[in-house]
């Protein structure tokens, strides 16, 4: 979901990047499921194939391009099948458990040990119970994209650290006669970011850790996250018809709306500037953004360290040629990372290629992300992948006035049931 919308983002022109793997890798026809099914991230994934095969001739790579929605039901009949691909894009968390279910997806604990290490915190989310099933090739933050001018209009000096900070700067703004925050409740997707974050602010890592892998939100942690978006609505901080704004498309949405400097700041992740450059005419919109992680919540049992987040990484399955996890670390390789981070394709999991990003803001979402304690999927990622969308229908329909904080929590129980 949040993949395809990086891919519009994307600039043009990428070359083939230079090999720089090595070590016995096993001949085979390697087959490629990944989501790039358009330029420039095609014609990107083609040129590392042909990189791939150039260094090791023995190795084909057969791929085949897939649209984004498809994946939830093509990779798991393909697990039930007696052929399914060798490789295939993964994104972790809850859909990532329920597929090793099948047996079919290789366990790469052991054959990625030696170089997965600088990938830091971004590979947690592609473990199962300690092992690694996947492996991320870029990274997503979510934090506040912010435009300094109108805070500077508003007389903030300073970006929010603290909730009670943020609701104080809400009223700076609204007394200036700027809009304080944008949001795209329309796509609804964009609302389950404010609950996700008041729950890992409210709950403990390891409170949150347990409940999804439990798949019961029963801690009153939960509930607080709730609370806590109830008295977020209270203060009335987005826009006029905000149920009624998408989140990405045309100059209305809300990227448009703060890209055109008609609402101070959104929760939104890394993507946002490359959305937001063909939202507006201000080709200079970029220079006046800046960014802050969402703020801590006081008395909150969450560790502020912690980030919200995802990413896209790729899978490796039994029927796969000894090769695959090898060419995995090709593409978390530094020059196929630069590529990846040059091309606007979310932030690098390599640290050695971060110097590719030229967007100063960016560059401090990166260091952020590296510094993070710890980075939480997205819940309705982390959860198994129904589970996950009841989640996200429950809080779309609390924010558009349906439900309770208790009835939003009580969800995930509910769809787990019906799952099983």
């Amino acid at each position: 979901m949040r993949s395809i919308r990086l891919c519009a983002a994307v600039v043009a022109a990428l070359l083939v990047a230079a090999c720089g793997s090595s070590g016995t890798t096993g001949s085979g026809a390697l087959t490629w499921w990944h989501n790039g099914t358009s330029d420039p991230l095609k014609s990107l994934w083609q040129s590392v194939a042909d990189g791939y095969h150039a260094a090791h001739p023995d190795v084909t790579i057969s791929i085949d391009p897939i649209q984004n929605e498809q994946f939830q039901t093509k990779v798991p009949l393909a697990l039930q099948s007696d052929s399914p691909p060798g490789l295939y894009q993964q994104w972790g968390g809850g859909g990532e458990a329920s597929q090793i279910k099948s047996g079919k997806v290789l366990d790469l604990t052991s054959s990625v040990s030696s170089w997965i290490g600088p990938l830091g915190k971004a590979a947690e989310g592609w473990q199962v119970d300690g092992k690694q099933y996947g492996v991320p090739f870029d990274l997503h933050v979510v934090g506040f994209w912010y435009r300094k001018d109108l805070f500077q209009k508003a007389q903030i000096t300073t970006p929010p650290a603290t909730m009670a900070d943020f609701y104080t700067d809400i009223d700076k703004l609204r007394a200036a006669g700027v809009t304080p925050v944008a949001i795209g409740s329309k796509d609804r997707w964009p609302d389950a970011f404010y609950w996700d974050y008041f729950a890992v602010r409210e709950c403990s890592t390891d409170v949150v850790k347990q409940s999804i892998k439990a798949q019961k939100l029963d801690d009153p942690c939960w509930r607080k996250a709730g609370d806590d978006l109830t008295a977020l609505l209270a203060r009335k901080p987005f826009q006029e018809g905000f149920l009624g704004t998408p989140a990405q498309q045309g100059a209305g949405s809300s990227a448009g709306m703060v890209a055109n400097g008609q609402a101070a700041m959104e929760l939104q992740g890394d993507w946002e500037p490359g959305t937001m450059a063909a939202l507006t005419e201000d080709k200079d919109f970029a220079s006046k953004l800046g960014w802050f992680p969402f703020p801590t919540i006081e008395g909150g049992a969450g560790d502020p360290g912690v980030t919200l987040g995802g990413g896209d990484g790729f899978s490796c399955t039994t029927a796969a040629p000894p090769s695959c996890p090898d060419f995995l670390k090709y593409i978390d390789g530094a020059e196929v990372q630069t590529k990846l981070a040059a091309a606007g394709i979310g932030l690098p999991v390599n640290p050695d290629a971060a110097s590719a990003l030229k967007d100063p803001t960016l560059r401090q979402v990166f260091d952020f992300s590296r510094k993070a304690t710890y980075i939480q999927t997205y819940l309705d990622i982390a959860l198994p992948t129904s589970v996950g969308q009841a989640l996200d229908d429950a809080i779309a329909n609390f924010v558009a006035g349906k439900g309770t904080p208790a009835s939003v929590a009580a969800t995930v129980g509910q769809a787990a049931t019906g799952d099983r």
